[in-house]
């Protein structure tokens, strides 16, 4: 992993990172195993532990560990009774039998042959360093940047606003042909090739689907992981869209078009992963019958929208799930859906330490240039900058957590990894250098510790907020 000795390296650029997902957790051998087992044998998995401990690399390690999904999940329009569509489960090998029964529409072109937004909204390009990947990935292999907004949330816009873009199904342009505009449809086909579609196409396509209106909830090529918050009943559970004017025929969307799957169905044959698992609430009640039934109902959750009347039964979520929560919200858990869990799956304790060993030096090492690699906007570090981190993880596990040992706390160590290669970077060194890594770690303190090396406790900090040098008679001084 690291040459000879344990810091007889150049910089991060010279320490390999393993390719395999599982192999660049680092601490967590426990969880690792289960993970191994619960991909294998589709179980579930409660990890319990602090924040920033790697439980979501966990379940994502899980996810690449899984085949592909198997079938497509389709609405289709009802005409004898339209608010009750039906619903439509094909595997690939019937998809590819009525495909081979029809010629494909359009022609195949390379991402690199069309417009460049073309390449970068259906996921292929990459805007920052124009390197062109597997449209299926988020992150740029190449410099590390997203090329798109991955499973965003109903609120992304307000709370946390990002100019990444989502990545697009299809992109529409035009193209003059002697003299004439044409519309031409580009759309994805593989990780190599995409497809064009023109006029002619689309109306021969539109003639085909024609004859059995469809609305795909769930397609083939999907992601199997699924990351859900419980910001929503709509996010978690599906919902039917609102039309101002209903299904009138005419200006109307029919009810089975407005059909949105849920997080629980999106991660069908997946991973369906839970942080703070305790945020669902009430809807933990839902994501149990989820889980027993391995199917869920997706209908109209506001009352006064005109989807309320629309309902889709059967719709099927056999998903892992793979959920975290904090050691003291576990009483939060409710009882029925951690004994479901645990009564198919596994509890894991998370470690937030490690010994401090050479082997797990090694590994912070590691993790290290992982962290830099996946950032891909700071420089790499040298060797002291590195072995001034594994002293800083050392410092951790004995400040936060009382015991000899590396801390396993990686989400703060990376905040330190990742403002150390600001520093260098504003400063133009090609090189993340011991000092920055020690400027780093002085603004890296919380709020508290900050207050309480600024004022000497909470009490004073309030009093000089308020413009009061010292307390007030008669206040209570033995406060904070």
């Amino acid at each position: 992993m690291v040459p000879v000795g344990l810091f007889d390296f150049e910089d991060t650029s010279k320490v390999s990172v393993p390719s395999v997902l599982a192999e660049q957790i680092i601490g967590q051998e426990e969880a690792v195993r289960a993970a191994g087992i619960v991909a294998r044998q589709r179980r579930h998995l409660l990890l319990v532990g602090p924040p920033g401990t790697g439980k979501s690399m966990v379940a994502q390690a899980i996810a690449s560990l899984l085949l592909p999904p198997t079938v497509e999940v389709s609405v289709l329009n009802n005409p004898a009774k339209p608010e009750r569509p039906l619903l439509e489960v094909r595997t690939r090998a019937q998809i590819e039998a009525q495909t081979a029964a029809q010629p494909p529409a359009g022609i195949l072109v390379a991402p690199e042959q069309v417009p460049d937004f073309v390449s970068e909204r259906l996921g292929y390009r990459c805007r920052h360093c124009s390197i062109f990947s597997d449209p299926q990935i988020a992150v740029c292999p190449a410099c590390g940047q997203e090329k798109f907004r991955q499973s965003p949330g109903p609120f992304d816009d307000l709370l946390s606003p990002s100019n990444v873009p989502e990545r697009e199904d299809s992109v529409s342009t035009t193209r003059v042909v002697r003299g004439r505009e044409d519309l031409v449809v580009f759309e994805r086909s593989d990780e190599r090739t995409l497809r064009a579609l023109d006029q002619k196409d689309l109306a021969r396509l539109n003639r085909a689907e024609g004859q059995v209106p469809r609305n795909v909830i769930m397609p083939l090529e999907r992601s199997v992981f699924v990351q859900a918050t419980g910001a929503s009943q709509t996010e978690l559970l599906g919902d039917v869209r609102h039309d101002p004017y209903g299904s009138h025929p005419q200006i109307g969307s029919p009810p089975y078009s407005r059909v949105v799957p849920g997080a629980v169905h999106e991660a069908h044959e997946g991973v369906l992963f839970v942080d703070e698992l305790v945020s669902l609430g009430r809807l933990q009640r839902h994501l149990l019958t989820a889980m027993q039934e391995k199917r869920f109902p997706i209908s109209g959750r506001n009352a006064s929208s005109t989807g309320a009347s629309v309902r889709v039964d059967h719709v099927p979520c056999d998903f892992i799930l793979v959920a975290a929560v904090n050691t003291s919200d576990l009483g939060r858990l409710m009882p029925a859906l951690r004994s479901r869990i645990s009564g198919n799956g596994y509890e894991i304790l998370v470690n937030s330490t490690m010994p401090d060993t050479e082997e797990n030096r090694r590994k912070l090492v590691q993790f290290v240039s992982q962290e830099i690699r996946r950032d891909g906007r700071i420089p790499h570090a040298t060797s002291k900058a590195v072995e001034d981190i594994v002293a800083e993880a050392r410092r951790r596990a004995r400040a936060i957590d009382g015991v000899s040992g590396l801390s396993l706390r990686l989400r703060s160590l990376s905040g330190i990894i990742k403002a150390s290669g600001d520093l260098a970077v504003m400063e133009g060194a090609p090189l993340i250098e011991p000092s920055h890594v020690q400027r780093a770690v002085g603004r890296s303190k919380t709020a508290e510790e900050q207050i309480q090396s600024r004022y000497g406790s909470p009490f004073k900090a309030s009093m000089s907020d308020l413009g009061l040098s010292s307390p007030p008679a008669g206040a209570d001084k033995s406060i904070g």
